[in-house]
């Protein structure tokens, strides 16, 4: 079988209007989930230092997978599907899903890809009709997730590792990527921008709207 076409979508900030981690931490919050007063100055932090590039990680991928910590992925479900419906789906706009329907239009593979963690991402996927999905996984002993991740995380250099792991995985070779695109609005994307033959910025921060503009990669301005 000859290898694909591919189209790799980051999430937050790129299809979704808004950040999944952030937004997941306020529907905890306002459903009495977690406490606002201790957690809201620490989510507003990581969400800073994530902008800025300055947080390992680690430290960013665990802080938020740290929520899902004790309750089994049966009992998360339905809060995941409330997310979805309440949160998340209103904030895709049609911009987004008509770039994702246009690659799926020409024939290519389309893959989302995000730092996060797949409890929160796999309906945002099967929302959007994609059905390769590669996010941060979460560690689960004995039925309930421990609040830990599992492997290399998805995010800024294990993005492009996991990549090339999913592309082993289907037997296509690493060339493959010289003919995919790739979306994404962050400087943490860059590694990822950098693996493929056509990356895109979409709505890019100030460091990565530099970046694009300095390597002539084309930026893409959705309407939200």
């Amino acid at each position: 079988m000859s290898a694909p076409r591919l189209a790799l979508f980051d999430l937050d900030h790129t299809l979704l209007s808004g950040d999944s981690d952030v937004l997941w931490c306020e529907f905890l919050m306002d459903r009495g989930e977690l406490a606002r007063g201790e957690f809201q100055p620490r989510n507003d932090e990581m969400a800073r230092r994530y902008g800025e590039g300055t947080v390992s990680a680690q430290d960013f991928c665990e802080f938020y997978v740290s929520t899902l910590a004790g309750r089994t992925l049966d009992e998360w479900r339905p809060w995941c599907e409330r997310f979805l419906r309440e949160v998340i789906a209103p904030r895709i706009p049609t911009s987004a899903t008509a770039l994702v329907e246009s690659h799926r239009a020409r024939g290519d593979v389309l893959v989302l890809t995000t730092a996060t963690n797949r409890v929160l991402t796999a309906l945002t996927a099967a929302h959007l009709r994609i059905d390769e999905l590669l996010a941060t996984e979460v560690e689960v002993v004995d039925g309930r997730c421990t609040g830990r991740t599992h492997g290399v995380l998805n995010m800024r250099d294990g993005k492009v590792t996991r990549l090339h792991g999913w592309l082993r995985e289907r037997g296509w070779p690493v060339q493959t990527l010289a003919e995919a695109s790739a979306y994404s609005d962050s400087i943490n994307d860059l590694p990822l921008l950098r693996a493929v033959g056509q990356p895109i910025a979409v709505d890019p921060d100030p460091r990565l709207r530099a970046q694009a503009a300095d390597a002539g990669w084309p930026i893409l301005e959705l309407q939200r």
